[in-house]
Formats: C-alpha cells, structure tokens, sequence
C-alpha cells in the first residue's frame, strides 16, 4: 500500500478490490471499490479506479513502514502492491534498491512520475546533480507472480481485498526474503476497522491478526526470529468527516542466516 487516502476521501486503502483485489494497498481506514461481478480483470478494475482521481493516496509513506525500516541498513528491497508509490520512492531516499510491483499500469506509470518529480528535487541539491533512479516498477498479478530474486527487506502493506486471499502474496512476500533480511507485514486489524465502510465488516475474512499471519505464513519455526508481533491504534478520518480510531496489525519478522 501503500499510502494514505487523500483529504476528504474515504480513509482506507486500496484494499477491497474487485473482482480479485487490487495488490496494492495503503493506510486509509477500510473502505474499498465494490466487486464488479463481471469477469473484468483486476488490472482493468484498478487501472479504473485510478484514473478515477488524479491522486488516490495521499503520497506519504505508512508510517509502519517508516517506523520499523527506518533503522535497517539498505540493500535490497521488494514492495507488493506499490500503488502510487509513496513506500517504494521513501525507501530509494533511505538509499534502498527497490523493486516495487503492483497490479495497476495506471498506478505505476503515475508511481513512476511521482518518482521523477522526487529525483529533479533532489538533484537541485546535489553536489554534482547526478541522481539516478533505484526504483524498478513492475506490473503483474500478484495472484501468480513470483519473484526471481531474494531480497534484504520484503514488505507488504494493507493487502486486503474480498476476492484474492491474502495468504497467496504474503507467501510470496516470505518467500522472497533472503537469509539475514527481514519481512514486514502491516494490515488492518479485523476487530478494530473504522465504523464506516460496511461492506467490509461483511468480508472479515479478508483481514488477518498478527497470530494470523505467523500461522499461515509458516513464521513459527526456527527458519524465522519474529522481532514485532502487535496491533497499534492510530486515528482515521472518514470520506464525510468522520473520527475513529482503528489498529494495524504489524509483523516484522528476520530469517534467520
């Protein structure tokens, strides 16, 4: 996911997605497009639902993810579901080599401008005006793509969605993690999603614990040191202006060398 929902729209991620789910997913509180029931591809469905605003997220970065990457040292990094791209251009800032995937062709061509617009800034303010991308986008269905790679730092955030079952990215997401890096899983809670947004208190099953994940992604063995297992409150606000207080559910686990 990616990011936060722009002022004044519904405060939930790219989670529910139709038809399959869109693999990106951000920080908003919980809303999602409704399933289109006609065969439409999850591609055509998200490149819609883009180019549907002019920006869907708010283009910062989850603050899960600034908090627990923020003191890894860089290397190599994979984001599932990258979206307008506000994760995967934070991480290239912190000196990550980044390959950032995402359902939507919309998505990632606006991702990659985004990343653009970044990289002029900074060059303004380098010494030789000489900054070169570390960003590699990708479009794929995360129903069926794997990684050819094994990556330092693995992330995946808000992947929810009533047609695609979680547990086929974020298996993937695991699996991608070299030994000696780590993987971080950010979700909402089920029990604690924003009273709004009512077709997803209908979908539960689209929405994991931390217990969860450690389950179903095969965490509890001694391949895996699980470092964060916890749900943290945070405040949302709702597309008319409504305040509740939701909680993410955070993994942050290491494969052991």
């Amino acid at each position: 996911m990616s990011e936060h929902p722009e002022q004044g729209q519904e405060t939930q991620h790219n989670e529910a997605h139709p038809n399959q789910a869109h693999q990106h997913h951000g920080d908003d509180g919980g809303g999602a497009p409704e399933p289109d029931g006609g065969g439409i591809s999850p591609a055509t469905v998200w490149d819609e639902r883009y180019r549907s605003k002019t920006r869907l997220w708010s283009g910062k970065p989850n603050p899960q993810l600034v908090r627990e990457a923020g003191g890894l040292r860089p290397g190599k990094a994979l984001e599932l579901g990258c979206g307008e791209g506000a994760d995967a251009i934070w991480l290239a800032q912190q000196g990550w080599s980044v390959t950032a995937v995402d359902v939507s062709a919309v998505a990632l061509e606006r991702a990659h401008s985004h990343e653009l617009a970044e990289l002029a800034r900074e060059s303004v303010n380098a010494s030789n005006g000489d900054i070169r991308s570390r960003i590699t986008w990708q479009q794929a269905d995360l129903t069926q793509w794997q990684p050819g790679d094994a990556y330092d730092f693995v992330t995946a955030q808000f992947l929810h969605s009533q047609e695609l079952d979680w547990r086929i990215p974020l298996r993937t997401a695991a699996s991608a993690v070299k030994p000696g890096g780590t993987l971080l899983v950010v979700g909402h809670h089920p029990d604690r999603l924003p009273p709004w947004g009512a077709d997803h208190h209908n979908h539960r099953d689209m929405f994991y614990t931390a217990d969860d994940l450690v389950r179903e992604l095969g965490l509890g063995g001694p391949e895996w040191q699980i470092e964060v297992l916890t749900s943290r409150e945070r405040p949302v606000t709702g597309p008319e202006g409504q305040e509740a207080t939701i909680a993410d559910v955070v993994l942050r686990a290491t494969r052991l060398p």
